[in-house]
């Protein structure tokens, strides 16, 4: 062949190349462009992992994270109209409003026998007149975690606090040694789950989600643990000058200062974040109740649902599925730290003999003194009674806690602070000014200087006035 043929053919080989080159690189566009895209909101910390298990088994969906918590985003999105996420994850007292509202879309017909799969109080948590409207990501049944070393100091049996007099008589024990039971600055989420534990019912809604009743001053519950809580105030027992996970909280956890905390079964890897020091010292051990049985209350926890607005819903499910009710969905999150809400985790025998917490540096910690602490909380989960309601608008409910209930707690802080500096003198110790608290004591005005049972008279009042405002008929 001659020079000039072989130039032509090594052409005609070029262009047949670069022509096969370009329908590949057109087909692999077009098998990108023709991918699902849905927008996920959420901020559990293991979702990146979660979304690259679900996109190699759903290769036809492409999936967006917005790490975002709190409401207002989602709020003023379904407001405008546009930048809705296909799926959100919402905590369980808030799924409930958005449900009312009509945001959410109901699932109930391909969650058939789902209800033996997760635990009782979370898949509760996401229905609503017969409907369900998401599936339960994690859980958050409350327990008690209490620092041993401390409780020892005063000879109390941590094992033997079984109900609201144990727990008050030991409060009394830590207090001659200088150290607070627990710490509450008037959280709202902390006094819901108390109230649900205390078998209260303060709240329910009808069917079709337009009658309210709101029953907080007469409710049986309520009123049992607003008594137990004021007596526990008015004795100086709890750090009301203390908010939960603020700098003092931790420097006060961290020194032996506050004894113990009422939270869910969420707190384990948070306490190993914020308080690595005391690594070893801490238990586990189930709540603490009015009469002693072994029952408790759901604190924190979400699901993932999707927005009735989504124009990929079907996408949308298969991913809240794969997150929620798939093995490996469910194991990607339980390794991030997540608290399980399926029975499958909670009863598998790795999972309950767990006794370390992974730290920052990947590093296996025995936080737990060597407790198989997964055990206890998984007793725990099994044990969160059912029936408790949240409000169609609990996100303002709770928001609203701190200017009514909150009150009280802002005239208990100031007694709370008046003490230790008293404790500080009486030790013979110094305080830059001994007469600021006592001073602030006597300018508080007398519209602070509330008791909880007013704080929630208050509260019954002004979330009676905004549910009428927002077109409901309240009871």
């Amino acid at each position: 062949m001659g020079g000039i043929g072989l130039k032509l053919v090594k052409r005609i080989i070029a262009i047949c190349c670069a022509a096969i080159m370009a329908v590949s690189a057109a087909a692999c566009g077009a098998n990108v462009d023709s991918r699902t895209e849905i927008t996920v909101w959420s901020w559990e910390p293991s979702m990146k992992q979660v979304i690259a298990g679900f996109e190699k088994e759903n290769p036809d969906i492409h999936v967006i994270w917005k790490n975002t918590s709190g409401y207002d985003n989602l709020n003023n999105a379904i407001q405008d109209g546009y930048g809705i996420p296909d799926v959100v994850q919402l905590e369980y007292y808030a799924l409930r409003q958005y449900a009312v509202s009509s945001q959410l879309m109901a699932i109930t017909g391909r969650t058939k026998g789902y209800g033996d799969f997760y635990t009782p109080g979370t898949w509760a948590s996401v229905q609503l007149n017969g409907r369900v409207y998401g599936l339960p990501m994690d859980s958050g049944p409350m327990t008690f975690f209490y620092n041993k070393s401390v409780f020892e100091q005063v000879g109390v049996d941590t094992s033997k606090i079984r109900t609201w007099d144990d727990y008050y008589e030991a409060a009394k024990k830590l207090k001659e040694i200088g150290v607070y039971i627990t710490a509450d600055s008037g959280d709202a989420s902390f006094y819901d789950t108390m109230i649900w534990l205390a078998g209260g019912r303060p709240f329910s809604t009808s069917n079709d989600g337009k009658n309210v009743t709101i029953n907080l001053t007469d409710d049986e519950g309520t009123r049992t643990f607003t008594e137990f809580w004021q007596k526990m105030i008015d004795e100086g027992l709890v750090a009301t000058n203390l908010t939960t996970w603020s700098d003092e909280w931790k420097e006060s956890v961290g020194e032996g200062k506050v004894a113990s905390v009422f939270s869910g079964a969420w707190l384990p890897s948070l306490l190993m974040s914020n308080l690595p020091g005391t690594a070893g010292l801490w238990r586990v051990a189930q709540m603490p109740t009015q009469d002693g049985e072994y029952t408790t209350s759901e604190n924190g926890g979400s699901a993932l649902a999707v927005l009735q607005r989504s124009r990929k819903p079907e996408a949308s499910y298969r991913f809240i599925e794969y997150a929620c009710h798939n093995a490996e969905g469910i194991k990607a999150r339980v390794n991030g730290g997540a608290f399980p809400a399926d029975n499958n985790t909670l009863s598998d025998r790795e999972f309950l003999r767990k006794t370390t917490v992974i730290d920052e540096r990947g590093i296996e910690i025995p936080y737990f003194g060597g407790q198989e602490y997964n055990r206890v909380l998984s007793e725990a989960a099994e044990n969160v009674s059912t029936g408790y309601q949240y409000l169609p608008f609990e996100v303002y409910a709770r928001s609203d806690f701190r200017s009514t209930v909150g009150k009280a707690y802002k005239w208990s802080s100031l007694l709370c602070k008046e003490q230790d500096r008293l404790n500080i003198i009486a030790a013979g110790g110094k305080v830059s000014d001994k007469s600021a608290i006592g001073d602030s004591l006597k300018e508080t005005d007398s519209a602070d200087r509330l008791k909880l049972k007013s704080g929630i008279a208050l509260w019954q009042k002004d979330l009676k006035e905004y549910g009428a405002n927002q077109g409901f008929t309240i009871q």
